[in-house]
């Protein structure tokens, strides 16, 4: 059962991974990490390449005669000159620039001896809510080979599509905004979300596959990769629970960075002392601070938290397995130890044992691209946008309940400063559909925020908590998120009062969510692959059997193209 669950929520991890692959172009600092070879995405550290591509051809027509009929010949087109030639070798320079953005350039030599560069880009790493800025000159993501090299092609001419329409690679200077939703989430004491995990969990499997290939060994397969994510699930969950991370200014990544840790040491091989070791450590670090998800601070910070918490994980991991010690009071040692130093003294709490309880009761994002505290409440205001939208100038007030939870962490009043601050705001969340009937990504921007009907809209709204939702919310059975929404108007009448208590995403809403969260990955995907890779993987992943056995770099080269 949890293993089936397990699946559906790597199909939606993937699809992120699909367009996050395309959106972030730089290193995988996590994978590097997991190969050895750690290095801060803080630092420039430049990657130096260089390409030698040589070519033999015996042409029996002139290749200056070459056309294509109907076309008018443009870029490089045709075979390339008589004999041996260099080809197009490349100088390739890549490098983190700061913590904020990733710098590439690729200068090309042709086969006349001409320098050209064929790409020079910046590209963003933390704008956060899953944007991504690339701007300079860089291959067009148009198709499925135009981004990608000539030197990695297994062929030595492009398809005659390419060569006819976009004189076989169209690069130009431009920018580009990309931007990558998450899937799930889990709620209680502490918040957050358990697919962060498989940034260290499938760069480390990925890694080991691939090793154990090389040495006639027995690679890690995807059930491996499933196993592990529903142990990191049920380690970050289950301490969410009862334990309440943020009440002391602690950002929920410190769970991330815990499961990651314990899960990618046993991964490496580690036993129960080296596990013990290494999540002494993942302890001894402390805990980020939540500045960056509140007001005034709202920033990036918050996107890539998680991937930091990753990195630190295989850090300790590596190093455990390595033999390095770890420090058996971490948590209880008097005055130094974390419960004293950061926990008030207290020692953690347990509502249950560890099992599969988190996978099973994973909460998808799947309908709109809010802070889930606020999913439902967006569906409510979508129902009420019919009964709303031609009386914008009429409202006298719109009185939302929501959950303890949400009152505290989203509820927000006056200027919001960028994204971070409007995706955070239950307020924002609700007008926007009220006044569009929409929730997009493209809604958070600037251009859509200056509307000065949104901000007339959350000046009249009134947030406070329902204490059945809250309830509610920290009832192990139930687990719901309910939001209710009411809008009034300045004559006198009002609509109806809309509650929701779970959303799509929801446990209880299984039979209708796993379909929706099918169907976004595999939209995902044909957004970004050929038709016939997309058909291929949707085939190997309807059948569990031959998903679950395939070796996890297999998995991997399925999204490559």
């Amino acid at each position: 059962m949890f293993h089936r669950l397990a699946r559906a929520w790597l199909l939606a991890t993937l699809a992120l991974g699909i367009t996050g692959a395309r959106a972030q172009q730089g290193p995988d600092a996590t994978q590097r990490t997991a190969q050895g070879n750690a290095a801060s995405l803080s630092s420039f550290n430049p990657a130096l390449s260089l390409i030698l591509s040589g070519t033999y051809a015996n042409l029996s027509r002139d290749p200056d005669d070459y056309r294509i009929r109907g076309f008018v010949a443009g870029g490089e087109i045709g075979p390339g000159p008589r004999g041996f030639n260099l080809g197009e070798s490349e100088l390739g320079l890549s490098a983190n620039i700061d913590p904020y953005f990733y710098g590439a350039a690729n200068i090309s030599i042709t086969p006349e001896n001409e320098a050209v560069v064929e790409e020079a880009f910046v590209q963003t790493t933390a704008l956060g809510s899953g944007f991504t800025v690339k701007f300079g000159r860089f291959f067009s993501g148009i198709g499925y080979l135009n981004e990608q090299h000539a030197h990695t092609w297994d062929f030595v001419d492009s398809p005659l599509a390419y060569q006819a329409f976009l004189g076989t690679q169209l690069n130009d200077d431009g920018v580009q905004v990309r931007w990558l939703d998450f899937n799930d989430t889990w709620l209680a004491a502490e918040w957050g979300h358990p697919s962060d995990n498989l940034g260290a969990i499938l760069a480390v499997a990925d890694y080991l596959a691939r090793k154990a290939e090389r040495e006639d060994g027995k690679p890690l397969t995807v059930r491996d990769v499933l196993t592990a994510a529903i142990k990191a699930h049920e380690i970050q969950g289950c301490y969410a629970l009862k334990n309440s991370f943020n009440r002391v200014g602690m950002d929920h990544v410190i769970l991330v960075r815990l499961a990651s840790t314990a899960v990618v040491t046993q991964m490496l091989g580690g036993g129960k002392a080296e596990i013990i070791n290494a999540v002494s450590h993942s302890w001894i670090d402390n805990g980020a601070l939540r500045t960056y998800r509140h007001a005034p601070n709202a920033g990036p910070r918050k996107s890539w938290a998680a991937g930091d918490a990753c990195r630190r994980a295989v850090t300790h991991a590596l190093n455990a397995v390595k033999g390095c010690v770890g420090y058996p009071s971490a948590l209880t040692a008097k005055t130094w130890g974390f419960y004293d130093v950061a926990f008030k003294g207290k020692a953690f709490e347990f509502e249950r044992p560890f099992g599969s309880y988190v996978m099973e009761n994973v909460l998808f994002k799947i309908s709109y691209p809010a802070e889930f505290h606020a999913q439902t409440a967006v569906e409510c205001a979508m129902q009420l946008h019919p009964f709303v939208a031609g009386k914008l100038d009429q409202i006298d007030r719109v009185e939302i309940e929501t959950q303890e939870a949400g009152v505290r962490i989203i509820d927000k009043t006056g200027p919001l400063a960028n994204y971070a601050d409007r995706d955070h705001c239950i307020q924002y969340m609700v007008a926007v559909p009220l006044i569009f009937g929409r929730l997009t990504a493209e809604d958070y921007s600037d251009n859509v925020a200056a509307d000065p009907r949104i901000d007339v809209l959350r000046d009249k709204m009134t947030v406070k908590e329902n204490p059945q939702f809250t309830k509610d919310y920290f009832d192990p059975a139930k687990r719901y998120i309910g939001n209710c929404l009411q809008v009034f108007f300045t004559d006198g009448s009002k609509t109806e009062k809309v509650s929701i208590h779970y959303p799509i995403g929801h446990r209880k809403r299984r039979a209708e969510g796993i379909p929706v969260l099918i169907e976004k990955f595999e939209r995902a995907m044909a957004g970004h692959l050929p038709l016939r890779q997309v058909e291929r993987i949707m085939k190997i992943v309807a059948d569990p059997d031959t998903f679950e056995a395939l070796p996890v770099y297999r998995l991997m080269e399925l999204f490559v193209y």
